[in-house]
């Protein structure tokens, strides 16, 4: 398979660009490298373009031709919450007009297979057990630009015969490679490991929620799981029907708490680490939400199968200690 991946010097698209690489598949690159990191993907054939501007489709498409393109991989975008919510325009623009120039370059080639990268941030406010039947009320423009590009995939896999698939994602940490680490301090793993480098205390937000521990439960899923799930995708759109658009999300199924992460990761460090500071809880934040994985066991066979454990020691073992 000849794959595109948009935005694939980022920390996922990076692991999904070597394991396609591993497997044998050729990969080419296409990202403005804002937030990713070059050196990640200095082996592929790459197009530096920012997808939201003017020209881009065209660009988009000759680049796909150039390399002969069967399936593109759509990861480029930008996805911090705060961030959304103070810059609107530019999370519409730059998540849901940068998929439009490139669903719009895949009709101009006529490349037929495409996986989405979306997000349980189109649940928002969702709670406990959390299946893909469950409503989608986004709470941010973050979310709200994933939820259209799933609503702009579909429509135009329906009228121009294109097999798509978007993936929502759950709390994405640990490391397949120390090279590929999470080096954005956005989420919670690498938040801690800035303060635990820094010799400060780790912070947690609120430890008195309905929870076993008092601390807020998420669905932690580890980098490689995730990005072998979207091979287990992408493969799955070769067989899947023309104009087809299909949802899964994309977990453990299993909670993980915020102490056992923060405790966890403190056991491993080698260094003598403070003790944690509770501080008072942040706003809309949820006691517990966990993927409800089935269909994707169920539809395309993937679980699954490293633990928070798994998770942890990778994200030690990246640090070098």
């Amino acid at each position: 398979m000849r794959v595109l991946v948009t935005g694939g010097s980022g920390y996922i698209g990076a692991h999904v660009c070597r394991l396609l690489r591993d497997r044998g598949d050729t990969v080419v690159v296409v990202d403005d490298f804002v937030t990713g990191i070059r050196e990640r993907v200095a082996e592929f054939a790459q197009l530096e373009l920012s997808l939201a501007e003017p020209g881009a489709a065209d660009a988009v498409a000759a680049f796909a031709r150039e390399h002969a393109v069967d399936a593109v991989i759509h990861f480029a975008g930008r996805k911090q919450v705060p961030e959304s919510v103070a810059k609107p325009l530019m999370y519409w623009n730059d998540n849901v007009a940068g998929l439009a120039a490139v669903l719009q370059a895949c009709e101009s080639v006529g490349i037929e297979r495409f996986l989405f990268s979306s997000s349980a941030a189109v649940y928002g406010d969702a709670s406990g057990h959390v299946t893909e039947d469950a409503p989608c009320h986004p709470v941010n423009p973050y979310g709200a630009s994933k939820l259209a590009g799933e609503w702009l995939t579909a429509d135009v896999a329906r009228v121009t015969g294109l097999r798509a698939t978007s993936l929502r994602y759950f709390n994405v940490a640990g490391a397949g490679w120390p090279e590929l680490a999470d080096t954005a301090v956005l989420n919670l793993v690498p938040m801690v490991m800035e303060r635990l480098a820094a010799g400060n205390a780790p912070r947690m937000f609120g430890d008195d929620y309905a929870t076993v521990d008092g601390t807020c439960v998420r669905d932690f899923i580890h980098v490689l799981d995730l990005a072998e799930a979207h091979l287990a995708a992408l493969d799955a759109l070769e067989t899947a029907a023309p104009g087809s658009h299909r949802v899964f999300n994309v977990g453990t199924g299993v909670g993980g708490s915020v102490r056992e992460v923060v405790e966890g990761l403190r056991a491993r460090w080698p260094h003598a680490t403070p003790a944690p500071v509770v501080e008072p809880r942040r706003p809309g934040d949820p006691a517990e939400v966990v993927a409800g994985p089935s269909r994707i066991a169920a539809e395309l066979g993937w679980r699954a199968t490293r633990t928070l454990d798994d998770i942890l020691d990778s994200v030690i073992a990246a640090r070098g200690q």
